[in-house]
């Protein structure tokens, strides 16, 4: 059974930094493209971050683009999402992804909350 598990999250003040982890298990992800999402109450769940499996190719939301950094270790079927410079707006819960089909990802974790106090 394939399992992510998020962990990092947090309550930070503006302007402050958090790391999060995502822990994949059930099977190896070293081929497989990996990502972040975000989605705050009442809103849509959106797109934060992505990383190919070599870590070569990464692709960030235009509001996170220069602040958070998403990155991976394949020996440890591994995926981090560093954030700095945060602002009450990224508060969401933040969930790991795997294995893009489609529009979507075949695979979800459960999240982890972040929440930014002002």
């Amino acid at each position: 059974q394939v399992q992510l598990v998020e962990s990092g999250g947090g309550l930070v003040q503006a302007g402050g930094s958090l790391r999060l982890s995502c822990a994949a298990s059930g099977r190896t992800f070293s081929g497989v493209r990996m990502a972040w999402f975000r989605q705050a109450p009442g809103k849509e769940r959106e797109f934060v971050a992505s990383i190919n499996w070599s870590g070569t190719n990464k692709d960030y939301a235009d509001s996170v683009q220069g602040r958070f950094t998403i990155s991976r270790d394949n020996a440890k079927n591994t995926v981090y999402l560093q954030m700095n410079s945060l602002r009450p707006e990224d508060t969401s819960l933040y969930c790991c992804a795997a294995n893009p089909r489609g529009p979507t990802y075949q695979y979800w974790g459960r999240g982890t909350q972040v929440t930014i106090s002002t």
